[in-house]
């Protein structure tokens, strides 16, 4: 591979550490500081580190391989998720940014459970900790799997220096890099880093579909479309052979947001409430453009792919593949980039979450309820090294299928977390035992649906989405047990909003 990539790639692991040292000198002398950079993100940096840390490889790999195969009906997921995050923004921001200081100043989502509901707080704190700990621990390890495979399908000239096969290589480079600035810079790091991958991420799916489209081969959007028009007559349809639940299942992908922690964390640390509006609409703006070249790479890669004979073997590759192919090796390596940032972006959130738990949910709330402000610091960088080791190992083998527990994993925090936030947030009648029956029920629901292979094939006919009946199961029982136990006056009132 020439050395033009080596150099993209290259400054862009030094600004990755360079973000992490000036985050280390700026903002992690406390827990606080470490753990959600004191609640002072600017609205830019909130918005683009959520979108960010929300979208991954899938953005750049996923989606795309899902229109290159399948046409037009696959974007249906993008708009849920669209659509999920703008209602994320509205209802669940500002409400989270303000709740969580107004309790008791919760850092982690387990905690701010805990205080909102204190007659269930061990429970809710516990389970809700455990469930975060567990799933991000093969979230991050899909993540980095996703590092590993484009090592193996985009490196392999260059990585035969190494013992390790490439997709080992690649894990570990990618673990490597996310480790230091996440362990030394917390979650200034982590958020300031994944701002510059959001803007690498947006502007890479801006030049590649408009490179496909009137590059070299490419033959502009009426050649596109006639191409496409012989390799399926609906291949550009927005409904063909699309069901019911089908329809109803991309959708509802979108439901997932409420309860994503890595994502929800960064409302938290915004500066004010009153800077919410401003950061939803950097954010959604981000978004709209991201999705749509996303949906337009997969178009439009498949559109030249046969018009130029291209063999595509894994269509989740076709970023790789037109991106070697297309660019001069300078602009080769920062799409490169724009794909490791979309990883990294995701790995370091869900690494410091998770770590977040360990240090203030387990750490803090059973071994030293009064450990001092650096040595909570130093439990949270060494719960990032421990997490990520494991996540690791999960990865290590190149035929993991743990990149398919992805939708699992969405599915079970969205079931879990998002009525119970959503409620907690906006029912001032929710009790303390209906928050534990929701956790419990939406996790539970989303197990048993996959166990019995409900989501696959349902009575018959396609698959269900897990999340509908997760989220809709642990939504009732929240409302009804907290109907049932309102009387026993276990409930704390929301409060009204503050806007200063």
């Amino acid at each position: 591979m020439a050395i033009g990539v080596w150099i993209s790639l290259g400054l862009y692991f030094a600004l990755m550490l360079g973000i992490g040292f000036y985050a280390y000198r700026n903002s992690t002398s406390s827990s606080e500081e470490y753990i959600l950079g004191g609640r002072k993100l600017s609205p830019a940096v909130a918005a683009l580190s959520a979108g960010a840390s929300d979208m991954s490889g899938w953005l750049l790999l996923g989606l795309p391989g899902a229109l290159f195969v399948s046409g037009l009906v696959s974007a249906w997921i993008g708009i849920g998720l669209t659509l999920g995050a703008l209602v994320n923004w509205i209802v669940v921001a500002p409400r989270l940014r303000e709740q969580t200081e107004r309790y008791d100043n919760s850092l982690t989502i387990p905690h701010f459970l805990s205080n909102r509901f204190p007659s269930r707080a061990m429970a809710l704190r516990v389970i809700s900790a455990i469930i975060v700990v567990v799933f991000f621990s093969v979230y991050t390890a899909s993540g980095l799997v996703a590092g590993g495979k484009l090592a193996e399908s985009a490196f392999s000239s260059v990585l035969q220096f190494s013992a390790m096969s490439d997709y080992a290589v690649g894990v570990s480079l990618t673990l490597g890099v996310v480790l230091v600035y996440t362990v030394i810079g917390g979650f200034l790091a982590v958020s300031l880093t994944d701002f510059c991958q959001g803007v690498i991420m947006m502007l890479a799916l801006i030049i590649m579909p408009v490179a496909v489209l009137f590059g070299s081969g490419g033959g502009g959007l009426s050649q596109a479309s006639q191409t496409l028009a012989t390799v399926d007559p609906n291949y550009l349809s927005w409904f063909s052979g699309l069901s019911v639940m089908g329809f109803l299942s991309a959708i509802a992908w979108g439901l997932g947001y409420f309860g994503q922690p890595h994502i929800i964390v960064r409302f938290m640390a915004i500066r004010s409430v009153r800077e919410v509006p401003r950061a939803r609409n950097i954010g959604m703006t981000w978004m709209v453009i991201s999705v749509i070249g996303s949906i337009s790479l997969g178009i439009f890669g498949r559109a030249y792919a046969v018009r130029n004979g291209l063999e595509i073997e894994d269509p989740e590759t076709i970023f790789i593949v037109l991106a070697d192919l297309l660019f001069h090796p300078l602009v080769t390596g920062f799409l490169f980039a724009a794909l490791l940032a979309a990883v990294m972006s995701t790995i370091s959130s869900q690494l410091l979450v998770a770590s977040s738990s360990l240090t203030e949910d387990f750490y803090r709330l059973f071994l030293r309820k009064n450990a001092s402000e650096k040595e909570t610091v130093l439990i949270g960088r060494i719960s990032v090294l421990l997490v990520g080791l494991v996540a690791a190992i999960i990865a290590w083998d190149p035929t993991s299928k743990v990149l398919g527990l992805v939708s699992h994993a969405w599915a079970g925090f969205g079931a879990a977390f998002g009525p119970l936030i959503v409620l907690a947030l906006t029912w001032r009648r929710m009790t303390g035992t209906g928050a534990v029956a929701g956790l419990v029920v939406g996790a539970l629901t989303v197990v048993v649906w996959i166990m019995l292979g409900w989501d696959a094939s349902f009575m018959g006919g396609p698959g269900v989405y897990e999340i509908i009946p997760g989220f809709a199961a642990a939504w009732i029982a929240i409302y009804l047990v907290s109907l049932a136990t309102e009387s026993q006056g276990e409930f704390r009132p929301v409060p009204a909003m503050k806007t200063e």
